[in-house]
């Protein structure tokens, strides 16, 4: 059986990037029956409010089953709530090196923009592709689903797992990843050059959030930025705002950005279109979670049943580890 791993942040509200991006696509993993899902609680790397926090994880693992999660046929739950996760972490850091986590193109850009402010980061921002990576090899994951900005970090994690099977003998199932076919980077509707994320901390005029109401997307895609000429066409480097527009509304409805660029004689048409594309395709999930939401003990339920499943199956592989290198596992 193949095995997916898939996780969040709790760090921000989710967003349509995060969405299309690859959350859209695990249910359909699951109608397989061979899906695991994660909701991760790495938000220590930066200053953070623990309610907050609590809140947003809470918030993201009731969206994860709004989407179509089902969780007789997968597994969710809260990364903190399973111990294995921080013991492999560890292991995975005396396994990577130092060069290789000051390569991560993630902490050098949060790195320098934290210095810009005269400010330091946190060991555990550096450290945080080892953890990453026990998320990911503790469960024996085959697959991935990953937005371009994740890309790296699977990339390391792969290079961990046939390290250390190399050098402790065959412990872990070398991860592949897995990207969608179109919108794989929403892009900021504002800032077309950046991708759309759910932790900005300036204006989010850009952001479509996958709990905004209906006009309030579409006010959001009314405003995206695009560029002085008339015509539209598809050109991801030349025009960045029109070409994010199109991979949306085919991310949405189907189809090729190329394509769908002839059909468009306005900007404004376009727009248009796609903001009634983005309301239609989360509408269902606003509504389910809506129900879900109404329900807390269902959603703590869920949870609690998940972790101690996520522990069974981590258990054995993460002692294992622990045996190859030579300490003493608690089994």
């Amino acid at each position: 059986m193949t095995r997916v791993f898939s996780g969040v942040k709790p760090t921000g509200h989710l967003t349509l990037g995060n969405y299309l991006g690859a959350m859209r696509r695990w249910p359909r993993w699951i109608s397989t029956g061979r899906t695991h899902c994660s909701v991760w609680s790495t938000c220590m790397t930066v200053e953070h409010d623990p309610a907050r926090v609590r809140r947003l994880s809470r918030q993201a693992a009731t969206l994860l089953l709004a989407m179509g999660l089902d969780p007789e046929r997968c597994t969710v739950f809260v990364q903190s709530q399973v111990d294995e996760h921080a013991r492999l972490a560890y292991l995975m850091e005396c396994t990577a090196s130092d060069g290789e986590m000051r390569r991560m193109i993630q902490y050098k850009e949060k790195a320098a923009s934290e210095a810009a402010r005269g400010r330091g980061v946190r060991l555990s921002l550096l450290t945080y592709p080892a953890l990453m990576a026990a998320d990911i090899l503790a469960y024996g994951t085959h697959e991935v689903p990953v937005g371009e900005d994740q890309a790296q970090h699977l990339e390391l994690t792969r290079d961990l797992a046939v390290r250390f099977n190399q050098r402790y003998g065959p412990t872990f199932v070398v991860p592949k990843a897995t990207h969608p076919e179109v919108a794989a980077r929403v892009m900021d509707l504002q800032r077309p050059t950046s991708k759309m994320g759910k932790s900005e901390r300036g204006s989010t005029a850009g952001i479509v959030y996958v709990l905004d109401e209906p006009e309030v997307v579409r006010r959001k895609v009314m405003r995206a930025v695009t560029d002085t000429h008339s015509d539209v066409v598809y050109d991801r480097e030349a025009r960045p705002g029109v070409a994010n527009l199109l991979d949306v509304l085919a991310a949405c409805v189907g189809g090729e950005p190329e394509r769908l660029a002839v059909e468009y004689g306005s900007y404004g048409a376009l727009k248009r279109d796609v903001g009634e594309a983005v309301v239609e395709l989360l509408r269902p999930v606003r509504g389910r979670h809506a129900e879900l939401a109404a329900d807390p003990a269902y959603v703590d339920g869920v949870l609690v049943a998940g972790a101690e499943r996520a522990r069974v199956m981590a258990r054995g592989r993460v002692d294992a580890a622990y045996r190859a290198v030579g300490l003493m596992s608690r089994g």
